[in-house]
């Protein structure tokens, strides 16, 4: 993949720069004041605009970053390999907190292939073709479940030095995913969902 040639991603997408703020990066606003950082709790502004259910990171930005990976989990492909709807929603929620937070890696789950396409190798070439850098794109393309997703993705994790991550998938799925990935020992310091994403972005995203 790394020699693949990365398009921009979509202008509608571009536009919608704007709103995206609302999720503001949920691994580099600071929360509460950190005994060890000195950092101060934000102001109104700032926490209003944390996701509603996410949850916010205490101390500086400079603590997350390399070390909180944004873990989109896979969903069924159709039968010729293509990607559901809901997939795309979740890599659309999950390329935006890649947008909002730069240093971190990118972790796609999910295997079931169909036409030998696996739900990670999907899920990698989407985000690479909308401007994600391969290299902070790991593909973890075995799990067949969230059991699964959850095991393998632990060792992705501890192979790179990620100490925790904000989990993507949907709605009715976060609770489970949370739950799996905390008892693999993976700290998931937020869940994000697509309903999470600012109504510009689920309407001219691509």
């Amino acid at each position: 993949m790394a020699g693949r040639h990365r398009k921009p991603a979509p202008r509608s997408l571009r536009r919608a720069g704007g709103a995206l703020l609302g999720l503001a990066a949920v691994v580099t606003i600071p929360a509460t004041a950190s005994a060890d950082s000195g950092s101060a709790a934000p102001g109104p502004l700032l926490t209003g605009l944390i996701p509603t259910g996410a949850t916010a990171v205490a101390g500086p930005p400079a603590v997350r970053g390399p070390e909180t990976a944004v873990v989109v989990l896979g969903y069924g492909l159709l039968p010729d390999g293509s990607m559901r709807p809901e997939l795309v929603h979740r890599l659309q929620a999950g390329y935006v907190q890649a947008l909002l937070a730069p240093a971190s890696p990118v972790v796609v789950t999910g295997g079931n292939p169909q036409q030998g396409i696996t739900e990670a190798a999907a899920m990698a070439d989407w985000l690479v073709a909308h401007g994600i850098a391969p290299a902070r794109v790991h593909i973890e393309s075995e799990a067949g479940s969230t059991l699964q997703n959850a095991e393998f993705t632990a060792r992705i994790l501890r192979d790179i030095g990620v100490r925790d991550a904000v989990v993507v998938t949907s709605a009715d799925h976060i609770a489970r995913a949370r739950s799996v990935f905390d008892e693999a020992g993976i700290v998931v310091i937020a869940g994000l969902t697509p309903e999470q994403l600012p109504a510009l972005v689920r309407q001219f995203g691509p």
